[in-house]
């Protein structure tokens, strides 16, 4: 047998609220409000997604707003944020940020601010119970006006700090092909004041191109996805040469249709042009793949060792917020996995 993959220690860096679901949950919780959920979420799972065009993505996103249409309590969004932590524990992530938009959960919390403060303080107590770290990421959403994104700009940055319970990144996801980038800059500003990582969205549903307005724009510190820059060498020298790490969700990039299959992923571009690359889950509410999921198509698919898998680890914890102790003790704990023998 090969090394667990689920023993190696590494962090979670894209992982959203609604997509971070069991589907068994989703559907308790939508049996408590009487809601009916898509047979895509029922009979069909995971829901076939087919295409990177608009009718495609509409699906995606039909399905995600169904989901998210079930949870309407505090002790929902609790669960949430408890479960994705326990099951990411479960996968040897020793860090996780999980990403939300309090926006669609302010009506059942009293408003923005005590949603936010609602998964603050579940990711404090989901941290307890699970033995991880949780941090917080806030994100704007690319459909809203930009002066939205301003006003969670400005309620991340009175939360933000370090470690678990606190808001630790900013981040702008949603349709790519809706809203200028550019104009959400004053947002990101805001939130590089506060000391929080950029961490928009980019360079999934658009080429290259994107990557580059998003670098220019918003200066970001990762960048959700990006995997399109692998069409342009330019792209990738520059994302190299400055630093900025992908969070690479290999399993949502083949169901969106962004690539046909698994192993034409360009997993391997990337790493070979010497970005940082950060494996993450994304939605596996929707894409029905977990972490360890990308960490065994990194494997199986795209012909990893070891020594390679334990490298992106270490790369996801080191592009991570998560406090220099946490990181170094996973960092350790990663060469007594290497250290074991293989099979």
């Amino acid at each position: 047998m090969p090394r667990p993959l689920d023993q190696l220690p590494k962090a979670h860096l894209h992982l959203h609220f609604t997509g971070s679901m069991r589907l068994s949950t989703l559907a308790e919780l939508a049996a408590t409000e009487g809601l009916r959920l898509p047979h895509a979420l029922v009979d069909e799972w995971p829901p076939r997604l087919t295409s990177v065009e608009s009718r495609g993505w509409f699906r995606f996103q039909r399905l995600y707003d169904a989901a998210r249409a079930c949870v309407r309590s505090p002790e929902a969004m609790r669960r949430i944020v408890r479960e994705a932590a326990l099951d990411d524990a479960s996968e040897g992530s020793r860090w996780l940020e999980i990403q939300v938009d309090p926006t669609s959960y302010a009506p059942f919390c009293g408003g923005l601010t005590p949603a936010l403060e609602l998964v603050l303080e579940s990711a404090t107590a989901a941290a307890a119970e699970s033995g991880i770290g949780v941090g917080v990421v806030v994100a704007a959403s690319r459909i809203r006006h930009p002066m939205d994104a301003r006003t969670l700009a400005r309620l991340a940055a009175r939360y933000a700090g370090e470690g678990t319970g606190a808001v630790v990144g900013f981040g702008l996801s949603n349709d790519e092909h809706r809203g200028a980038v550019e104009d959400f800059a004053p947002a990101f500003g805001i939130a590089r004041g506060a000391g929080l990582a950029l961490v928009p969205h980019g360079g999934e549903l658009v080429g290259p191109e994107a990557v580059i307005r998003t670098l220019d724009a918003l200066l970001p510190d990762r960048i959700g996805h990006g995997v399109r820059a692998a069409e342009d060498p330019r792209v990738l020298e520059r994302l190299a040469r400055e630093g900025v790490a992908l969070e690479v969700c290999p399993g949502s990039n083949v169901a969106l249709g962004v690539y046909d299959a698994a192993p034409a992923v360009p997993l391997r571009t990337l790493l070979g042009a010497g970005i940082q690359v950060a494996l993450g889950a994304d939605d596996p509410l929707l894409f029905g793949t977990r972490l360890v999921d990308q960490y065994r198509a990194a494997r199986e698919v795209h012909g990893l060792d070891d020594e390679a898998l334990a490298g992106l680890a270490r790369m996801s914890l080191r592009a991570s917020t998560a406090p220099r102790d946490v990181v170094a003790r996973a960092e350790e704990d990663i060469d007594v996995w290497l250290a074991q023998p293989d099979g």
